[in-house]
């Protein structure tokens, strides 16, 4: 008969991992300081785990702490607005991912990551690229390179 021994983890260290790889997380894929905020909150979880060893408290614990975090940090994200007109009034954002000829692709727009397609459907932006937001279409920003080819200009 075999036995197989299962170590038990510590519910702190678990709540560290899971902080750890929020706050990472927010380096990869940027998301307004959400995954950043998440992963604090599960730190500071990490230390009342030692204190209070209830798995429902601690959970509820984190959620509260992080939408607190997440909704006090919007007050220190900037707001630009949307513009609707020419590029030189167009708001600013970078590409995050290739946005191949008349494919979706993403853009960092104000911290987030948005659903972007170029508003000239023959052009490619490469990745971390300054783009122009020049229109919304739902959840979709149309946006054009900061350096149009100069057959378009």
């Amino acid at each position: 008969m075999s036995s197989s021994y299962i170590p038990m983890v510590s519910p702190a260290l678990l709540w560290l991992i899971a902080g750890a790889i929020l706050c990472f997380s927010e380096a990869i894929f940027p998301v307004a300081f959400v995954a950043f905020m998440m992963g604090i909150s599960a730190i500071v979880v990490a230390a009342i785990a030692l204190v209070i060893p209830s798995f429902p408290i601690q959970v509820i614990l984190w959620l509260s702490l992080s939408t607190i975090s997440i909704v006090g940090s919007r007050r220190f994200v900037p707001k630009k607005k949307l513009s609707n007109s020419r590029v030189g009034d167009a708001a600013e954002g970078e590409t995050l991912t290739e946005i191949a000829p008349g494919k979706i692709g993403r853009v960092l727009y104000e911290g987030n990551s948005w659903q972007a397609i170029c508003a000239d459907h023959t052009i490619s932006i490469s990745s971390h690229q300054k783009v122009y937001i020049v229109d919304r279409k739902g959840n979709t920003l149309v946006v054009l390179p900061e350096f149009l080819p100069s057959a378009l200009e």
